[in-house]
């Protein structure tokens, strides 16, 4: 299947991790895999998890006002708990805490009346189903997490029928997300514990293409992505292909109440226009609390990058990778037709802005957002080695406060030297 050209145009996503474990603001699912609380002491927070303010008409909103093209929402995390009805377990919010209803459902309208296209999270692991911790992983070394009793059997007791059970549950789990909401976007994870042919991506991906040919896959149905999903840093170097990266507002997924350790409106900007810079997606993940409401450090940072993203739409909007690395200190991107040149400064830019290595004349250079047009010439250059871009900084009164935007108008389709010079 051909990549949706949505994807690659919507340069921001809203991960939404939202579950029982904002109750006590423990880490989602983690915090009984890896000891921290007691199984039963997570679970207990069913009983707390109440939806009480959810409003996922506000949500979209707030979205949309970031910026955002698309959410995702963890429907079902490693601990198993659904946030939607589902007929093949009870470990749901319906079924089993005061919030008594289906989240999913509210999400996905709210995100399709906005405009959003809508994504669902979906775990492969479920810690939480007798049949899942039966097989092992056959190079355990491989497995990037210690084992635990949740996800592997103790040696020698392995059990393949029960096995193939689990995996029968887990295709009917994910059919019913793709019958009830027809996501945009299926966001898989947990898929580590196990090889490709344990999970059976194959039929797995076979039945969801079956059900949801347009819906865009990520690479953790793994063998069968669409993208790659790169989490928590952004790399030197570009994924191969369409990528996203999925980055926390503050240290945790999910609600924490003792995290306050958020990114400033400045960094997330940063993250932002160096991967868009690099052809990326941002997928920024926040945390909302166990009645719903989304922690108000973190929607005010959404509102903050939303308006320097709509201060500088024509560098983010319809627009591909710019430069290559060492030719401008600073992110850029690239209109459609190759023609105009956005270079990303931050900080305040000092006397001037170089380009190197730019072959095609400017014809002019203005700041975006406020039209300026800077002085510009170059200095240099031999033979088919073009000479410097020099841009006249601009004044204290065109620097935006996160990051400056200037636009270079091209005389023709941009080139680019990537030589060594005369020997």
């Amino acid at each position: 299947m051909a990549m949706q050209k949505w994807f690659g145009e919507a340069k921001l996503g809203i991960f939404v991790h939202w579950g029982i474990y904002a109750v006590d603001g423990v880490a989602e699912s983690w915090s009984f895999y890896d000891g921290t609380v007691t199984y039963e002491q997570y679970m207990n927070q069913l009983h707390g998890f109440t939806a009480s303010r959810y409003d996922p008409h506000a949500w979209a909103e707030l979205f949309a006002r970031a910026g955002a093209g698309y959410a995702v929402l963890t429907a079902k995390h490693h601990d198993g708990v659904a946030l939607f009805d589902t007929r093949h377990s009870d470990l749901s919010v319906v079924r089993r805490t005061p919030a008594g209803r289906d989240l999913v459902a509210g999400y996905t309208e709210a995100l399709r009346e906005r405009g959003l296209k809508v994504g669902l999270y979906f775990s492969h692991s479920d810690w939480s189903h007798p049949d899942y911790a039966t097989v092992r992983h056959p190079a355990p070394r491989e497995v990037p997490v210690n084992d635990s009793r949740f996800s592997t059997p103790p040696e020698g007791e392995e059990d393949q029928a029960r096995w193939h059970r689990y995996l029968g549950f887990r295709a009917a789990q994910v059919r019913e997300v793709a019958e009830l909401f027809r996501p945009d976007l299926l966001w898989f994870d947990g898929e580590w514990e196990r090889t490709e042919q344990q999970w059976h991506m194959d039929t797995l991906a076979r039945d969801v293409v079956s059900l949801l040919p347009q819906t865009v896959l990520n690479a953790r149905l793994t063998g069968h992505g669409d993208y790659a999903t790169p989490e928590q840093g952004l790399s030197v170097e570009a994924p191969d292909g369409p990528w996203e990266l999925c980055l926390t507002v503050n240290d945790s997924w999910g609600h924490q109440h003792a995290d306050d350790n958020h990114k400033s409106v400045g960094q997330l900007v940063r993250y932002f226009a160096e991967t868009i810079g690099m052809g990326g997606n941002l997928l920024l993940a926040v945390g909302p609390e166990e009645d719903g409401t989304i922690p108000p450090a973190q929607a005010d940072r959404l509102l903050g990058l939303g308006t320097w993203i709509n201060r500088h739409a024509e560098a983010v909007h319809g627009v591909v990778a710019g430069l290559p690395p060492g030719h401008h200190y600073g992110p850029s991107t690239l209109s459609a037709d190759g023609r105009t040149l956005y270079l990303v400064c931050f900080g305040t830019p000092h006397e001037t802005v170089s380009v190197r290595g730019l072959s095609t004349p400017v014809k002019r250079v203005t700041v975006l957002g406020t039209g300026d047009v800077l002085a510009h010439r170059v200095t240099g250059g031999l033979g088919h080695v073009p000479g410097v871009l020099w841009i006249d900084a601009p004044t204290a009164g065109q620097v935006d406060p996160h990051a400056t935007v200037l636009a270079l108008e091209l005389e023709g389709d941009l080139d680019v030297y990537r030589g060594r010079g005369r020997a």
